[in-house]
């Protein structure tokens, strides 16, 4: 039964949950909220949802580039270079991203009568996001549950879990990676340098399967 909306960004991590909760699936969304790889990764999306027969929408937030601060909002000159669990990485954040689309999706959910929200928050966000920790995904389900009449659930499965695990079951599922996007600068190419790139290397390197990825560096 299709009763759920999931928010996919055209990342590896979102994709991969779009593919192993398909069947449940009723609505995809996707946030234009002016990030340096947009135009990397929302077409990856559209694709993905296009070819699973998902309907696809994306939503327009460009006020979070106004007003909020953040090195992901402000140019692919801005984006450190590093692992993500170096202090420097905490400029990506984009404050109460996951907050701000999780509001939207349950709203939507509620329009159209579908019980859950699903994002792909997973452990290795824990380090520097806020709004990717188990504490953050339990208290806004309560709120979703609170806040509305069908009590709407957010599900965030891979918040306890590696990207590695990610990969693993990604691959499982034949999804071909080549066609996600995970680099903050928004280049041709993924720059290999930073944060998410780093992350990505490291988990087809852990997995022990082939990164199709093509890298400047």
């Amino acid at each position: 039964m299709r009763n759920s909306v999931i928010i996919v960004s055209g990342g590896l991590d979102s994709i991969t949950l779009l593919y192993e909760k398909a069947d449940d699936i009723a609505l995809a969304i996707s946030f234009d909220y002016g990030q340096n790889h947009s135009k990397n990764e929302l077409p990856l999306a559209e694709y993905h949802c296009k070819k699973l027969g998902i309907p696809h929408i994306t939503i327009p937030l460009k006020f979070m580039n106004v007003y909020l601060k953040s090195s992901l909002l402000e140019g692919s000159e801005a984006i450190p270079e590093g692992h993500y669990e170096e202090e420097n990485m905490k400029s990506t954040v984009v404050p109460f991203r996951n907050g701000i689309m999780l509001s939207i999706a349950i709203g939507i959910a509620e329009s159209h009568n579908l019980k859950y929200v699903m994002i792909a928050n997973h452990g290795g966000d824990h380090t520097i996001y806020p709004d990717c920790r188990p504490e953050f995904i339990s208290a806004i389900n309560n709120a979703a549950c609170a806040g509305t009449y069908i009590n709407v659930q957010v599900v965030a499965p891979y918040t306890n879990i590696s990207k590695t695990e990610i990969v693993k079951r990604g691959v499982a599922l034949g999804i071909d990676y080549n066609k996600t996007w995970s680099c903050y600068k928004g280049g041709e190419k993924h720059c290999g340098k930073c944060g998410t790139c780093v992350e990505r290397k490291e988990a087809f390197l852990k997995a022990d399967v082939n990164d199709p990825t093509e890298y400047v560096e």
